[in-house]
């Protein structure tokens, strides 16, 4: 891994001279903003010329492939290496954090929360046991000499790194085709929180590794992933109802104090950031719910430039830095000497996601679809496009680049170098053929006349639950789901009748009606995660 092997002393430093060193960073930087400048334009021509079999994420990666392999084989791959390379710290903070928080800021609310249940069941329940299931596979390909072995903790760590989902390709094809409302909801809302969920159990099993293992249980590890997951959901969920309120009463949506509003809006996030990171909890989780909030509350009390401002601020940002996570992958790939000798392991890794990944889907959809009335079911069909669509992207990746450093020698690396395989994989084969499986599952324009743009009520997908029509199975379901119904009224009239009121300056109707105005192409824009 780079980051090792790139421990050059003073005296063999290849770059010579402060003059040489400074020419070396010149060029490495310079190679750095080529390739992003290439990727966006090749991306948009694809785009143009509606060609789904290289979207813009593969194409990245393939630009990060091909320069790598040159400079691999040219006399200049030391200096390069030295000025490309960083360590995993650039991507937890700097590179994640904006494509993270514009996955919460970017949540369209309506559609999200109409179906939460379904997402949250999705993205923390299916995430634990895809992780689950792909740890305690890979444990028992070790243990039947399929691959090579690890020990039961290391595989739940790469178990539970290899279950942070990226569909950023999918849906960027989604919104370019036009499907189902709810379908996009679904996918994008369990990808956001999936992130933070597998962050969080990759933390507390290193954790759990790194404490003695007899001193352990069963309760102790939930304990510590609850503390984890929860400690960072509050301390986001927090700092976004604070700056509510500073921008609330601080007065600062008049002309002379716009630039005062744009810069205190762009550090809250990193403020959640880095006061979690202090309490040793997950940043990325707290700038995940700080982004969900800040949407929700403090943007309204923003003046109308500074909104404009904020919304194309952090989607450039986010952008910006996906692409550059996605050509640095592949620049990696080339530069770097992966553990290829363990080829089985990637090999049976890739067949045990997938199968993780299909129990994780139905089962969670049939126990979403157990608690729904008839018309709300979720169609076979839905759950066919959700299984396919659980790509691996720049998370997998930058926790496997941690791991190098927290597992034993060679364990991290293969775990790094599967990782990598299976992120190549899963960008270029599923990201490139994305659009032929829509057409074939018949979900494109499905509810509506193929943008996703259209008004969220004139869908007729599994959309607005009527309790008063259709047949359930028995009257104790009737009940539960009568429960159900109750408890989001009773959060949704609790955000219209004190939080909105409390935290903006406008009352619920009007947050309401002012949500329906933004534009679909804000709301919808391209991100990264989650």
């Amino acid at each position: 891994m780079a980051v090792e092997s790139l421990q050059i002393s003073p005296a063999n430093d290849p770059r010579g001279t402060p003059g040489k060193e400074q020419q070396a960073a010149g060029v490495g930087i310079l190679l750095q903003i080529m390739m992003l400048v290439l990727s966006f334009v090749l991306g948009h021509v694809l785009r143009r010329h509606k060609f789904y079999y290289l979207p813009e994420a593969s194409a990245s990666l393939l630009i990060g492939l091909i320069v790598g392999a040159l400079a691999n084989i040219s006399n200049t791959e030391t200096n390069i290496r030295a000025w490309f390379n960083f360590h995993e710290e650039f991507f937890f903070l700097f590179l994640l954090p904006p494509i993270i928080f514009q996955s919460g800021f970017s949540l369209s609310p309506k559609p999200f929360f109409s179906n939460f249940g379904a997402i949250v069941t999705f993205a923390i329940f299916g995430t634990f046991i895809a992780s689950m299931v792909t740890g305690i596979l890979v444990y028992l390909g070790g243990l039947m000499f399929l691959m090579y072995r690890l020990p039961f903790v290391e595989c739940l760590m790469f178990g539970a790194l290899i279950s942070a989902t990226d569909p950023v390709t999918v849906l960027s094809i989604f919104q370019e085709l036009g499907t189902d409302m709810n379908l996009y909801a679904l996918v994008f809302g369990e990808s956001v929180l999936n992130d933070a969920m597998a962050i969080s159990l990759y933390r507390t099993m290193s954790l759990v590794r790194s404490h003695a293992p007899g001193g352990q249980n069963l309760f102790m590890v939930i304990v510590r992933f609850l503390e984890t997951f929860v400690g960072s959901m509050s301390s986001g969920v927090g700092v976004g109802f604070i700056s509510a309120l500073l921008f609330k009463y601080a007065g600062l949506d008049i002309d002379n104090l716009q630039n005062l509003e744009c810069c205190l809006f762009v550090l809250f996030p990193y403020f959640s950031y880095m006061l979690a990171e202090g309490l040793g909890l997950s940043g990325i989780v707290s700038i995940l719910f700080t982004g969900i909030v800040m949407k929700r509350y403090t943007y309204s009390n923003l003046s109308e430039n500074s909104q404009q401002f904020a919304c194309a601020f952090f989607h450039l940002i986010s952008s910006l830095a996906e692409t550059f996570v996605f050509i640095y992958m592949g620049f990696d790939i080339a530069m770097e000497k992966h553990s290829w000798s363990h080829l089985g392991f990637i090999f049976f890794s890739i067949l045990f996601i997938i199968v993780a990944r299909a129990v994780n889907v139905f089962s969670c959809a049939y126990l979403v679809n157990l608690a729904r009335p008839a018309h709300r079911q979720i169609p076979l069909k839905h759950q066919k496009a959700l299984w396919y669509s659980g790509l691996r992207g720049a998370m997998a990746f930058a926790l496997a680049l941690q791991s190098i450093h927290e597992l034993p020698e060679g364990h991290g690396q293969t775990i790094f170098t599967a990782t990598t395989a299976i992120v190549v994989l899963t960008v270029l084969l599923i990201g490139g053929s994305t659009g032929t499986m829509l057409e074939a599952l018949q979900v494109i324009g499905d509810g509506h006349d193929g943008t996703l743009g259209e008004s969220f009520e004139s869908n007729n997908g599994y959309v607005a639950p009527s309790y008063n029509e259709g047949s359930t199975s028995g009257n104790r379901l009737k009940m539960k789901l009568k429960e159900f119904h109750r408890s989001a009224a009773s959060f949704t009239a609790l955000d219209r009748n004190f939080l909105t009121p409390f935290f903006t300056s406008h009352n619920g109707e009007e947050e309401e009606e002012a949500e329906e105005l933004i534009p679909s192409s804000r709301r919808g824009s391209f991100n990264g995660h989650g």
